[in-house]
Formats: structure tokens, sequence, C-alpha cells
């Protein structure tokens, strides 16, 4: 989500709305909940009543062949037929299908009784207390399968995970191929998110001595947004399997630092490369390289781009002593009383980042100052990532912001290569430099709209990316093919917005070394899927372009939010270190964290908005903990007040989490 202009607006890559929503950290699974959870509901109503699971059912591992019969298994029409519903309901217990015991429970009466259940049942999804959530969609009037996904999120938020990885097997089982929708008109295959809820349970939850396999769900077609084309390649539901041994549930990782190369991308000083298992690893100066990259625009308070105001960062001097504001001047405001104290001496961003851990800051077009990068580099040990906007948000092309980049224009065309060319030229034979990025998003640019009905649609994000996908990635293609003449030495990315249009890769962008990808899927990560899915369509590694959470909660108050935050980057983060080489599905290149510091100007433009105001109103529902995106509030540091704006850094929680785990990681 590059914010470099209509911010509100430009955050298309909004992943799937609650699709792998985001959970508090949760006790063992076979324990209860607490007793005397105190209950509230969105009418502010309280009573305090025990959540205990209402008839857990007969059998933690369902033998489905019992009361049923599979058909097709394996296959684009598979479909269970249940022949016992009275014995398979007893069975799968309270909140699975297709058992109804949860209106016999006591409390749930007493609760439906008290009014506090009333409401719209989307409503309850990210409030704070998972008894009513769960009692809500529980008796929803929903679509049996989304209503299924749903529950079972409640009964995991909840501690009872065992009980929610049958809810969610259940999705599977019962209703594969129902399709549910975001905000953003991008479809939701619960079934699929579904699999890897269980994959991630299982895996992370080894004390349940659980394995889930031979698990299947392939759609062709199921990455362009029209479900009318979708074609069920392959369905299985999976099963699981007792084992006492953990490294049969969570493989350990295998030591790849002396296996073969069979493949590369580079010079000598940074190399992609492909090791003989078909692993991936980015390796500098011989040493391989995880990627620990940070977006890092510190915008004053009150700058805007909507008024013509921000200045670029890499040139900002706003006391004039000859030093750069943010990356020299900054200082840690250690007790948030907003006043520069005695014992709160400046020390500046780059060193905060390099005592942080991050080896990499993400440029989205282009690097002003390459004296600053250098001293990054040099001085902090920081590489870059420097990209080029290729014509999204009319960056560029020349086009005006309404009209949009057009992809068969060849005025637009042209004016994107020189901007590349430019930008290559000026930068390759720095050391610095790590990789190229083509793009941000680009697949989900749409022109603007006046005519349009929602604000989105009439204010556009300056391209015509979506509709013009095929001639878009065609062109980036042939500009990774440039920049490879131009500089051989390092590798290029593409930025994709989540993985729409993913399988037209290897058809039209053969010359991209990277899958880039902008990606907001919740706590857990991304899902074994999405992974799998970039190995099978593009067999490229993965550089996760953007990850992100903000630090505000409807909710909560703002020390609860940061924890929030904290719990769901340290999440993604260990999902990105998961399926590195060596794990997982070992094509983890790394991830930028988006972002350093809070921007003030991000809800939108004025007069609505004020950019000498941090927003608290939610953008648009979202996967994150209060289910909206809170997009001032994405840094892993504020400005205070502002009143000491750009120079006073509160650290958050997640700042302190990620550098102790990104110091504490070895072996890359």
């Amino acid at each position: 989500m590059k914010k470099a202009f209509l911010s509100k607006f430009l955050i298309l890559a909004l992943t799937l709305l609650f699709a792998a929503p985001a959970f508090a950290e949760e006790p063992a699974a076979t324990a209860a909940a607490p007793a005397g959870t105190l209950v509230r509901n969105i009418h502010g109503d309280e009573m305090e009543l025990e959540f205990e699971l209402f008839e857990p059912g007969t059998e933690d591992i369902i033998q489905y062949k019992k009361y049923g019969v599979f058909v097709g298994l394996g296959r684009g029409d598979y479909q269970y037929k249940i022949t016992d519903r009275k014995g398979l309901a007893a069975a799968v217990g309270v909140g699975v299908y297709p058992s109804t015991s949860v209106y016999k429970d006591p409390a749930f009466q007493k609760l439906n009784a008290a009014g506090k259940l009333r409401g719209i049942h989307w409503d309850f999804t990210n409030i704070n207390d998972v008894q009513l959530s769960f009692y809500k969609w529980a008796t929803a009037a929903e679509t049996p399968g989304v209503k299924q996904y749903f529950t079972a999120m409640a009964l995991e938020k909840a501690g009872f995970t065992l009980q929610a990885i049958k809810a969610y097997h259940a999705v599977v089982v019962h209703f594969p191929k129902q399709v549910g929708w975001t905000v953003w008109r991008t479809p939701i295959y619960y079934a699929l998110r579904a699999q890897d809820k269980i994959e991630y349970l299982t895996r992370t939850h080894p004390e349940l001595g659980l394995r889930y396999y031979n698990y299947k769900f392939v759609v062709k077609n199921g990455d362009d947004l029209d479900i009318s084309n979708d074609e069920y390649v392959a369905i299985h539901p999976g099963f699981f399997k007792r084992e006492t041994d953990p490294s049969k549930i969570a493989p350990p990782p295998v030591d790849v630092s002396g296996m073969a190369v069979k493949y590369s991308v580079g010079g000598d000083h940074v190399k992609l490369v492909q090791l003989e298992n078909g692993h991936w690893q980015m390796r500098v100066d011989g040493k391989p390289f995880m990627i620990r990259a940070i977006a890092y625009e510190p915008t004053p308070v009150g700058q805007s781009p909507h008024d013509g105001s921000r200045k670029d960062w890499m040139q900002a001097d706003g006391n004039a002593n000859g030093k750069l504001d943010g990356p020299y001047e900054s200082w840690v405001d250690k007790n948030q009383n907003n006043t520069q104290d005695a014992d709160e001496p400046v020390v500046g961003d780059f060193e905060l980042m390099r005592q942080m851990g991050v080896n990499t800051l993400r440029h989205y077009h282009g690097a002003s100052n390459k004296q600053l990068l250098r001293d990054l580099y040099e001085n902090y040990g920081i590489m870059a990532v420097i990209g080029d906007f290729m014509g999204m948000y009319a960056v560029g092309s020349g086009a005006t912001w309404y009209e949009g980049t057009d992809f068969t224009n060849p005025a637009h065309l042209e004016a994107m290569r020189e901007s590349i060319r430019k930008t290559v030229m000026e930068h390759k034979d720095e050391p610095y430099l790590l990789m190229w990025v083509l793009s941000n998003e680009g697949n989900y640019g749409i022109p603007g709209d006046n005519s349009k009905p929602t604000m989105l649609e009439r204010l556009g994000l300056g391209s015509r990316g979506k509709e013009q996908n095929e001639q878009m990635y065609a062109f980036a293609n042939e500009m990774a093919a440039m920049i490879k003449e131009l500089d051989p030495n390092h590798p290029v990315a593409f930025s994709n917005g989540e993985t729409i249009f993913i399988q037209k890769w290897k058809r039209l962008m053969p010359k991209i070394d990277i899958f880039g990808c902008n990606i907001y899927r919740g706590k857990d990560g991304f899902g074994k899927s999405f992974w799998y899915n970039v190995k099978r369509y593009v067999g490229k590694p993965v550089f996760i372009t953007e990850y992100g959470c903000p630090a505000f909660h409807n909710q909560q108050s703002l020390e609860e939010a940061e924890v929030l935050q904290s719990e769901y980057l340290v999440g993604n983060w260990k999902d990105i270190w998961y399926n590195r080489a060596g794990s997982g599905q070992g094509n983890s290149l790394g991830g930028t964290l988006f972002q350093y510091i809070d921007e003030w100007w991000k809800a939108g433009p004025p007069p609505e908005f004020d950019a000498f105001q941090q927003d608290t109103v939610g953008d648009f529902k979202a996967d994150f903990p209060d289910g909206w995106m809170h997009e001032e509030w994405l840094g892993i540091t504020s400005q205070g007040d502002g009143s000491k704006s750009p120079f006073s850094r509160h650290l958050r929680k997640s700042y302190y989490d990620l550098k102790q785990t990104w110091t504490q990681e070895k072996g890359e």
C-alpha cells in the first residue's frame, strides 16, 4: 500500500476481508476458556457467564465415512453425502455442521433472552467477547459455508482449538464451493482458507498430536475476479492422523548451506540463487541474506500530497542545520511526555533501524539522494530496494489522474520506459542496491470516474492496470528484459496486489525474477496455499513487498492495540521466516514491513480529513484486529501528539518485539 498520493483509496492490497482473521494468543488447546469471562456486546451491556463448550462432540477426529459417503475425492466434482445426520451431529459437537445443539445451551438461551445477541452477525465478528461472537455466528442466518467459517474463527479465538479445527474442516467437507466476497469485490474461497487455518493450527499446536494431510483445493481461473468461469479441478477435504513424533507435524528446517546451486541471477555482490532442492535464497557477498525491509517515509505532521506540501524526506532539513531530519535527528521520547528530556539524546532513525535489525529499505519510485543511500549502507549496513511505480497512481506515464495510465497508449509506454531507464542508470552500479521492483499493486489499478457511486470508483488509482492486466504484465516483462540488459547484476521483481491474476504470470512475465506481493491476511501470516500457489503458478521466489497492521483498535486502549499490532506483525514475519530456504515451501526471500512511522495525511484528502490530526475513524473494513484499516496508525513508531514532529519517536511494542525476533534469528 504505497501511500504517496490518495492513500485511503490506494489500499487495494487489502486482502481477503475476514478471510484469515487475527486472534489473540490462545491457551492450550485442551483447556477451556477461563470461567467468569466478562461479557460485553455491541450494545455496551455487561454480564458474567462461564464459557464452556456445550456438547463438544464424541469424536476428536471425525470418522466421516461412518456417517456418509465421499463422492469424487480429489476431483472437481467432489461432494460429501450424509447418511447418518444424527450420528454425525453427535460426533462433531456444538458449533460444527450439522449439529444444532447450540440452541440447547443454557448460556446461549440466557444471553439470547437478555437481548445480548441483537444485531447483525457481521457486527459480532471482531468484538471483544468471543462467547457472544460464537453464539451469534453459530445461529446466524447466513450462507452455510460462511457461517461455519466464522463460527470456527470464534472457537479459535476462544481457545477451543480442537473444536475450531473440526469446524474449519466442516467447511471443506460440506461446503467446498461456496464463495464469499470482500468489500473490494474479490472472491473468498472459504474452503481454501479453512484448509490454511487447519494446517496452521495443527502445525503450531503440536501438543494436539494431529497431522493434516492429503488436502487439496484447486480452482482454474480462481484468481481472475470472475467466478462465472471458475473450473474446480481438485477438491479433497484431507484427513487427520495421530502423531507422537512432533517432527512429522512440523518438520524441522533442513540445512541447505552445502547444497549446490542450479540456477542464479545477478552478479558477484548480489545474487538470487535456486538450490538443488528447488528452494531459493538471496545472497549478498556470498552469504544468505533474508530481507528484513521496512517502508520509510517520515512525513511531518501537517504535510500532505493532497495540497502539495509534502516534501521529499531524502532532502528534508526543516531546521536548516545541515542534517536530514528523520534519518539523523530523531530522538526517542522514552516517557512519552512529548518533550525531549535530558536523557533522550538525538539518535536518528537510521540508527534505530540498525539496532532493530532492519537490513533493507524499500523505495517505491526512485531515490533522490545517492549519498544518503551510500551512508545508509556503509555506516548502518542497510541496503536499498529501488522501484518504479510503472504508471500506478499516474506516476511516470504522463497520464492524468482520471485518465489513468493506459497500457495500450504508446506515449504512456514510452514515458514509463524512460522513467525506468533513468532510475536504473542512476543506481545500477551502487553497492547499496539489492534489487529492482516494478509497480506497486499495479493489478489493482482503476481509472477515476466522477459518475461512479463510491468514493474509490470516483477517485480511482490513476491506472488501468486491472482492466488491462495482460497488457500491463506484458509491459512489465519488457521492462524486466530492458533492465537486465542495462544491469545484469541485480534481480527484478514485480509488486502484485495479493494473488489476483497469478495464473497468468508464467505466460506473461518469464523475465521477472521475483514475485512481489502486497498482502494483508491476518495474524497467522499468509497461509500455506499462498506460498504453494506462487510455487505452482509462478515458479519464482516470493518477496512480500508489504505486510503491516494498525496500532489502533476501536474497542481497546492504545496500549492493548499495540499488543495486537505486535502479535500480528510478528506472526506475519514468522510465516515469512518459516517458508525460507530449507523450511516450509522454501520460496520466501523476506518482506517489507509497512511501515516505520505513522503518517497523519493518509485517511484522505481535505476538507474531510486534516493532516494535523491523527484520524481514528476506520477507513474501510479489513483483516485487522478490530476489523478495520486505520491507515494513519500503521507505524511501529508514532509521532506522539505531533507537537515535536518530525523528530519525536514513540517506539511501539512491535518495534521491540520485532527487534528481538530479528536479532536472534540465525542460520539465514
